[in-house]
């Protein structure tokens, strides 16, 4: 078995060390192996899929939907036909947003959703509320992040439509009970979705398990190119839902005055699609499979614990969320007492160490912890021990640099 720092060699912009990037909830680095995936294509197939009859043309269009099959099978989907290819989390979200809310919420129904979102998973929401004349009703955690029992059994009712929640916190970094709300949710008759951007590329993730009926992820986050993401829908539901765009490639035939659709999944694809990084997205998927979900967790568990105990010894540090590391799938947010979150990142890069600064997307989960922005740092599996040191070596230099003295 190969450890984690073995497969650095695969991440030309590691190679030197002369960084140190803790910030992978926000987008994670490319191997090589995904790159040359991506040339590959371009270099031996670059044509249009699903439009031409010639050779290259039905190569690009072998490749497309062999990612598609990967995408399926990494996240226990029933069929490629239930995979809609997008370009991040935030499109997936509102693709259903507009396909699906618009269409099945009303005046006096409510959405659900947790004071955690990303925005990505909020303002789509927020939108088919105000248009609709439907209400929108928040789930709020304990300190450590946590949604109990007794808060979303209160709050999904059976005027409920939807239930759109984060499989892991952006902030928190804690895992939500999907599974348990998602089968609460269906004996009220929701429609349950979620954004499974942070989950993704560090747990496995089975859609029919978890029980949602949507589940939205972005390729930039699970070592594939940015500009891919996907969409999981029950084909039910995908269905019967009007395209969220329309033009070429959806289409199965047009007159002047109306269209027909093609089959699913081509109806939510509108124009030529992004045949090489969805190629890039299954090279990503393999690279996964063979790192193995099973290293990844002990890594980041291994890392965020050296991280969280170091940071325990800095008095003038809070962390959020859950005091164990377990419980934090490799982000730690912090703040720094007399420090702004965005002068302690600005310090920290002139020592070449890059981590998140600001509201991290979450302004109500911000307003809610009663912090106008944190500090995020954030670590993978290609990450190791002697970075975390170093990270923390130069953290607890920071006050001195502003002024704090020793």
């Amino acid at each position: 078995m190969s450890a984690p720092s073995d497969f650095r060699k695969d991440f030309e912009i590691l190679k030197s060390g002369e960084y140190i990037y803790f910030d992978n909830a926000a987008t994670s680095q490319r191997p090589r192996q995904v790159l040359e995936a991506v040339t590959n294509f371009y270099n031996t197939a670059n044509a249009n899929p699903l439009r031409g009859l010639y050779d290259w043309s039905m190569a690009a269009t072998d490749a497309y939907e062999s990612a598609r099959k990967a995408v399926a099978d990494f996240i226990g989907a029933d069929s490629t036909e239930e995979i809609i290819f997008t370009r991040n989390t935030t499109e997936s979200l509102n693709l259903v947003a507009y396909s699906y809310g618009l269409e099945n919420v009303h005046e006096g129904d409510e959405i659900v959703i947790t004071v955690m979102e990303h925005h990505s998973n909020m303002l789509p929401w927020q939108m088919v509320a105000k248009k609709n004349g439907a209400k929108l009703i928040y789930l709020e955690p304990d300190e450590e992040g946590v949604i109990s029992r007794e808060e979303y059994t209160s709050k999904i009712t059976d005027k409920t439509k939807i239930v759109a929640i984060g499989h892991v916190s952006n902030v928190f970094g804690v895992t939500n009970p999907v599974k348990e709300i998602a089968e609460y949710a269906h004996s009220k008759g929701a429609v349950v979705v979620v954004d499974g951007a942070q989950s993704a590329p560090h747990m496995a993730v089975d859609v029919k398990e978890l029980g949602c009926d949507f589940f939205a992820l972005s390729g930039h986050k699970m070592l594939a190119p940015m500009g891919i993401g996907a969409l999981y829908g029950k084909r039910e539901l995908l269905d019967n839902m009007q395209p969220f765009l329309r033009g070429g490639e959806m289409i199965e035939y047009v007159t002047r005055e109306d269209a027909t659709y093609a089959e699913l999944p081509h109806k939510f694809e509108a124009g030529t699609v992004n045949a090489g990084d969805a190629v890039g997205l299954e090279a990503a998927i393999k690279y996964i499979q063979n790192v193995g979900f099973e290293t990844i967790e002990a890594q980041e568990v291994k890392l965020t614990t050296l991280l969280m105990d170091g940071l325990a010894k800095m008095p003038y540090i809070k962390v959020y969320g859950s005091k164990d590391p377990k419980k934090h799938c490799g982000i730690v947010t912090f703040t720094m007492d007399g420090v702004h979150p965005h002068d302690l990142a600005s310090v920290l890069n002139d020592d070449r160490v890059c981590i998140r600064a600001g509201h991290h997307c979450a302004q109500p989960l911000m307003q809610f912890i009663g912090a106008g922005s944190t500090a995020r740092a954030s670590v993978y599996f290609y990450n190791t021990e002697d970075e975390v040191k170093q990270f923390l070596d130069r953290l607890s230099k920071v006050r001195e640099v502003m002024g704090y003295g020793a």
